[in-house]
């Protein structure tokens, strides 16, 4: 089953990175691949939306209902899409008021295995892209 992990330090505070990554409307203006995103359902504990992606001819949708723990964390489980597993981790640890590291683990499955091997490569580029934003 393909997984990503990525980590990143920056020179920010916590809230204000979880802040970033939970404003999923906003991912099309800055996040090569993504064309569009869908917000069903917002609160401060909870966001579902679809996002859409499309990158080298390979296009995915799927819906995530993320379980918000600001600005600690936020977890992704799978409500609808392509795959038989989808499931993330995003992690804010705040080093001191103004330097957080964040982590993102992301692990997956489809069920074509070329489609798999294909769509891991579209989510590494999109991990790789939320984390340089």
């Amino acid at each position: 089953m393909p997984s990503i992990h990525r980590s990143v330090l920056l020179p920010y505070p916590s809230d204000r990175l979880f802040d970033l990554v939970n404003d999923v409307a906003a991912y099309p203006e800055y996040l090569s691949g993504c064309t569009g995103v869908d917000v069903i359902e917002s609160n401060s504990n909870q966001l579902e939306a679809r996002l859409h992606l499309s990158k080298a001819g390979i296009k995915q949708s799927f819906t995530t209902r993320n379980e918000l723990n600001r600005p600690n964390s936020m977890t992704m489980q799978l409500v609808d899409g392509p795959f038989t597993h989808f499931e993330g981790y995003w992690e804010f640890k705040a080093l001191s008021e103004d330097a957080t590291k964040i982590s993102l683990t992301l692990s997956f499955e489809l069920s074509s295995s070329l489609l798999s091997l294909a769509a891991g490569k579209l989510f590494e580029m999109t991990a790789n892209d939320l984390l340089d934003a």
